[in-house]
């Protein structure tokens, strides 16, 4: 199986060898039975390994190119699987435009268990190089990234980190594997909040971690049973129910944003769009080098300050206020006071007057309306 969309539907989930049931069963089990004194069948208790989890990582790991794969119960629980690969003194270069919860983890985690971090501007090349040490162990990027969409060259910094010695993380949260697959330009690591457009549909929390490196995957791996921190096999179900219309739900998400990000960029009200599909931003044509499709996420700031963001924020009624991003129903947020709040005054703050949006799978002309309306308040 080549395909996208085949092997999300087919990988991981074929007919049950029994009964034929074309999807794979749900286990609710916390142990299996031992066919003698430390002589499993399968595992020998549900937080090492489980047949629903089992699958998901299956699937996933085959749809980003990866020979490793391993579930989390949530995006931060996989990014924290992995960082406990570092050890005290050990560094790690933060895009200055990341995650405000990965910034949260690293600096308030991780950082006083004695790692230290540098946040730099992945566009400076020259700010990227002098900031390897010694000490450096990862190199930590999101592309496109949250909120403000700016898309770097993954084989490029692939290529920095590795006359370093460090490794190259990859967050493809935006992007998913559909659009984009860091692993085949250099990445040693990609990471995901499977909340989002994964599972798709706002009603599960997961992470995932993918490698093709056999001792770091290991030793994710062995964090993931040690500390605990799995899915349960009720959230690797919907996972993979969602992910088996990840690609058609993906095209509708760009074709979406596409549209609203055009509206947005002719309102007179708005003072700078951001969306990698647009010819004018300043990582288009990298986007157009190792992207598929530009994604779903669209940013934008407003001519006038914070408190008519947030105005705009309160004012829609098809796109919800509400944090959290890539499902089906269309998403607004004020990242300064809600996503990002943890990032205020640090180099990763974003504008006061920055609003977010998570393009849903709406009807496009009622999203376009909804911001109009919005916009005009």
């Amino acid at each position: 199986m080549s395909g996208f969309n085949t092997r999300a539907i087919h990988v991981g989930s074929e007919p049950d060898a029994v009964i034929g049931a074309v999807n794979p069963a749900v286990y609710f089990t916390s142990t299996y039975a031992q066919d003698g004194v430390g002589a499993p069948r399968f595992s020998d208790y549900s937080r090492g390994n489980n047949p629903t989890r089992a699958a998901l990582e299956t699937c996933l790991a085959d749809l980003e190119g990866a020979r490793h794969g391993v579930a989390f119960a949530s995006g931060l629980a996989g990014e924290d699987a992995l960082l406990r690969t570092l050890a005290p003194g050990d560094h790690v270069i933060l895009g200055n435009d990341a995650y405000g919860g990965t910034y949260r983890l690293l600096t308030r985690i991780f950082g006083d268990w004695g790692v230290r971090i540098s946040t730099v501007d992945l566009h400076d090349v020259d700010a990227v190089a002098s900031a390897f040490g010694e000490r450096t162990r990862m190199l930590w990027v999101e592309t496109p990234s949250n909120p403000l969409l700016n898309v770097v060259d993954i084989a490029a910094l692939a290529k920095t980190s590795h006359e370093h010695g460090a490794l190259l993380v990859i967050d493809n949260t935006f992007a998913t594997p559909y659009l984009q697959l860091p692993l085949s330009l250099g990445a040693d690591v990609v990471v995901h909040s499977t909340t989002k457009y994964i599972g798709g549909h706002s009603d599960v929390i997961g992470g995932f971690v993918a490698t093709n490196d056999d001792e770091l995957a290991g030793r994710v791996r062995f964090h993931q049973y040690a500390i605990g921190a799995v899915p349960g096999p009720m959230d690797c179900y919907l996972l993979l129910r969602g992910v088996k219309t990840l690609g058609v739900r993906m095209d509708r998400h760009c074709s979406n944003a596409r549209v609203v990000a055009d509206f947005l960029t002719d309102h007179d009200a708005v003072d700078r769009v951001y969306y990698p599909g647009l010819i004018d931003h300043p990582g288009h044509d990298i986007a157009v080098a190792q992207m598929s499709d530009f994604g779903g996420m669209v940013s934008f700031t407003l001519k006038s300050g914070v408190d008519v963001a947030r105005k705009v924020c309160e004012s829609t009624s098809v796109f919800v206020l509400a944090e959290s991003l890539g499902g089906v129903e269309s998403l607004i947020e004020l990242p300064s006071e809600m996503t990002h709040l943890s990032a205020a005054g640090s180099m990763l703050e974003p504008p006061a007057n920055l609003v977010r949006l998570s393009v849903g799978i709406e009807d496009v002309d009622d999203l376009v309306s909804d911001l109009a309306q919005a916009l005009s308040t």
